[in-house]
């Protein structure tokens, strides 16, 4: 049997439908979204159109979610989409997508660390007046998060919902001071006009609205420990409803209060700064400090939140065989998947370390580059996902579940996927702000190819060498418990 320390299944019943949309919209970070992924956006690329990106995703992001949550009560795994495309395209291919996973949300986490850094630097200078390095504040998250992470899943619920609902409250704030001090062009719709997806802009518009949703899927990833297969689906149609609401009319608020032509000026005169400058402008200096504060635990819950997505995955990957052993246990007391969460606090504090010796900018190329980088990556999975929904209710009896959702919706979802990801990898140097012919805007996108093909020779070895291992892709929990009884029977 295993040491009585550790165990190997996570917390059941323990999150309910509230919960899981303070984990999923954490996640997708709002202030960090508006004030900084946006911001960050219409800096980089010089377009105007993001508020619609975000609606426009939010209607795609609705259309794969039919599919996805219709397949979730067949599909009870912490590693999500590695599930979904291992039970739908099979083992080797969802191996692959367990690869992806792991390095895009652990990116994106990352990634985030780098912009809590900042942010909370800058906030204790405009306070105190002290400059210190950004760096000092990204290891103090670290270390927060680290520990957050081995202890009970609820705890780290009832922490996100607190600051959630905070920063919610203080970007509506905002957007209503925008909207009723417009700038000289009064209240104008030009940045939510359709018209904008139909130019040379639309892959930039569109990537850029992904990457604000990323998080949203993450409903499945707590899929074992939630009270009733139905919380899954919706706590999943609740949080894109939410974020898809929120950033196209926060985005769009910001748009009035500086004017639709000056927007992209703004930017990139004040980065990240934009939305408290405009805020500052209209509200009083002590709301101005408290949205300030909460700008950096936006950041601090979205690396909470990706830091448990990492975890789970690192978990799955391991209880299954087709990562380390030592992954796939978790902490007897809690439920806590103690080993993934360790390495992923880990890869953390490695990057922090490589950026701080390096010198390189932290928000350009660890927040926007890694953000930007984790999300193309996200994108692969979600498109191949619709596709694997299709297939495994191609090859599954699910008549009672209806047509529509069992193939008509993720066979829709996977073509206007599919188009929007040629879109991002065709403008991925636009995404990037980097000059015409510049290698990174090829070299990254092209490091997702590289993995894929190794994903898919470790699950062929797998497959040859350890068909156990191999047996067990997919299957989530059932796949311990097959595991210890073989071990029993010394097999």
């Amino acid at each position: 049997m295993p040491p009585s320390k550790v165990s190997t299944s996570l917390a059941r019943a323990r999150l309910g439908v509230t919960s899981i949309v303070f984990f999923t919209v954490a996640a997708a970070a709002p202030e960090t979204v508006v004030g900084g992924g946006a911001v960050s956006g219409f800096a980089v690329s010089g377009v105007t159109g993001i508020p619609v990106g975000y609606l426009a995703m939010a209607l795609v992001l609705g259309l794969f979610a039919i599919g996805y949550v219709t397949m979730a009560r067949h599909v009870e795994n912490a590693g999500a989409f590695y599930a979904y495309i291992a039970k739908g395209l099979g083992r080797i291919p969802g191996t692959a997508a367990g690869g992806v996973a792991l390095v895009s949300y652990n990116i994106l986490q990352v990634s985030l660390v780098g912009g809590f850094g900042v942010g909370a630097g800058d906030f204790v200078r405009q306070l105190t007046g002290a400059e210190l390095p950004w760096w000092l504040f990204a290891a103090v998250g670290v270390a927060g998060v680290g520990l957050l992470g081995v202890l009970r899943i609820d705890v780290n619920g009832r922490v996100l919902g607190v600051l959630l609902v905070a920063e919610v409250a203080v970007i509506v704030l905002f957007d209503i001071a925008f909207v009723s001090a417009p700038s000289e062009q009064g209240v104008v719709l030009t940045t939510l006009s359709p018209g904008q997806l139909m130019t040379s802009a639309a892959g930039v518009i569109l990537v850029i609205g992904f990457t604000g949703f990323i998080g949203f899927e993450n409903s499945t990833v707590l899929a074992e420990e939630a009270r009733h297969p139905r919380t899954v689906i919706y706590a999943t149609y609740i949080s894109l409803a939410v974020i898809g609401g929120l950033y196209s009319l926060s985005t769009w608020a910001m748009t009035v209060a500086t004017g639709p032509d000056a927007i992209v000026a703004q930017a990139g005169e004040h980065s990240t700064e934009l939305l408290f400058v405009l805020a500052g402008e209209r509200l009083p200096g002590l709301v101005v400090t408290i949205g300030s504060a909460l700008y950096i635990t936006s950041l601090f819950a979205a690396m909470l939140s990706f830091h448990h997505v990492c975890a789970r995955y690192f978990f799955a990957l391991g209880r299954e065989g087709a990562g380390p052993r030592a992954w796939g246990t978790t902490s007897a007391r809690t439920a806590a998947p103690v080993a993934g969460s360790l390495t992923q606090t880990a890869i953390a504090a490695v990057v922090v370390l490589i950026v701080m010796v390096t010198g390189i900018d932290p928000i350009t190329y660890l927040f926007y580059w890694g953000a930007s980088v984790g999300a193309l990556g996200v994108l692969i999975l979600v498109t191949f996902t619709s596709v694997a929904v299709v297939g495994y209710f191609l090859r599954h009896d699910g008549k009672a579940l209806g047509v529509w959702r069992r193939l008509v919706a993720p066979a829709a979802a996977a073509v206007v996927l599919a188009a929007v990801l040629v879109l991002t990898v065709g403008s991925f140097g636009t995404v990037l702000g980097v000059e015409p012919g510049n290698p990174a805007a090829w070299a990254l996108p092209a490091g997702y190819l590289v993995l894929i093909a190794a994903g898919l020779v470790w699950g062929a070895v797998l497959r040859s060498r350890r068909p156990a291992a191999y047996a067990r892709i997919g299957m989530g929990a059932r796949s311990a418990t097959v595991r210890w009884e073989k071990e029993e029977l010394g097999v």
